[in-house]
């Protein structure tokens, strides 16, 4: 098993541990709150199951119908849980405004706010450890995961404070306004996550920096070529796809125009995880001397 799927599976049994947690935490409290940051627990089980599965697509070797591989499967996970979190938030809205019509005092808020704290230390510690390795292995359902949890850990602290401030002013009607707060924060943090899967989706470059190393990479490995134009990347999930044409002069032998490409893959596979890359060979006639990477 890969680290990504053991990642994926512990996320999927942490999110049951602390689901447990939140819901005993509003069980013995009633608060609306804590109800909210129980509900978003359940988003993160359904997601890390989403995750699992993606992974595991994701995993699977490139085949007759799939010829550039199932990278895409892990973008689709996380637009998945993205639309969750935003589903969670519109429930939790209208859980506060039945706790603004009828705002309830908390039985054992002492308790339930214990255990509550401790559930957001093991999902703080979680997210840490997916966003780390999701960010290593270049996996995106496992750092859309981190990052929700981290999310989640921020709302609890927030709720947490706002219920004690409740209890020590018999303000009441602070724990619905929480989880209308907890509700726009979710809401927030959905839309930003389907934002970022969908530039995978929609094949996105790389980002400037790593363009940048490309092009440095062609320009000192590409000795016997004149140019290099048309230079064109994406991503999708753990892979870098790299695209360009290689100007070579006339006389050229098939044979050392291919050296010159290996060399230029092997140095860019060296220097990029995931990289797959493409050269298209052209004779010198096909130079455009436009907006291109020059050698000589």
């Amino acid at each position: 098993m890969t680290t990504t799927m053991k990642l994926a599976l512990g996320s999927l049994f942490i999110g049951f541990a602390v689901l447990g947690l939140k819901s005993l935490a509003y069980l013995i409290t009633g608060s609306v709150a804590l109800y909210s940051d129980a509900l978003e627990s359940t988003v993160n089980v359904a997601t890390a199951f989403a995750a699992l599965i993606a992974v595991r697509v994701a995993a699977r070797p490139a085949d007759a119908n799939h010829p550039y591989g199932h990278h895409k499967a892990e973008y689709f996970s996380a637009v998945l849980e993205g639309v969750m979190i935003i589903l969670a938030a519109l429930l939790i809205l209208v859980e506060a405004y039945e706790g603004f019509r009828q705002p309830i005092v908390l039985d054992a808020p002492i308790a339930g706010i214990a255990i509550n704290i401790g559930a957001t230390l093991i999902n703080g510690l979680w997210a840490f450890i997916l966003i780390k390795y999701g960010r290593r292995q270049k996996s995106p359902a496992l750092v859309a995961d981190g990052k929700h949890l981290v999310t989640d850990v921020l709302t609890s602290v927030g709720v947490a404070t706002g219920i004690l401030l409740a209890l020590a002013t018999g303000w009441w009607f602070l724990d619905p306004a929480l989880a209308t707060l907890v509700a726009v924060n979710i809401l927030w943090s959905g839309s930003n996550l389907i934002k970022d899967s969908l530039s995978g989706l929609m094949d996105e470059a790389v980002p400037e920096e790593t363009l940048n190393t490309v092009r440095e990479i062609i320009a000192q490995q590409a000795d016997g070529a004149m140019e290099a134009h048309d230079l064109r990347t994406r991503h999708a999930g753990p892979a870098i796809f790299i695209d360009f044409h290689l100007v070579v002069p006339g006389e050229t032998t098939v044979f050392d125009a291919h050296k010159i490409c290996d060399r230029i893959e092997a140095a860019l596979s060296a220097a990029i995880d995931g990289a797959r890359i493409t050269i298209h060979v052209e004779p010198e006639h096909k130079s455009e001397q436009s907006g291109v990477i020059l050698f000589n």
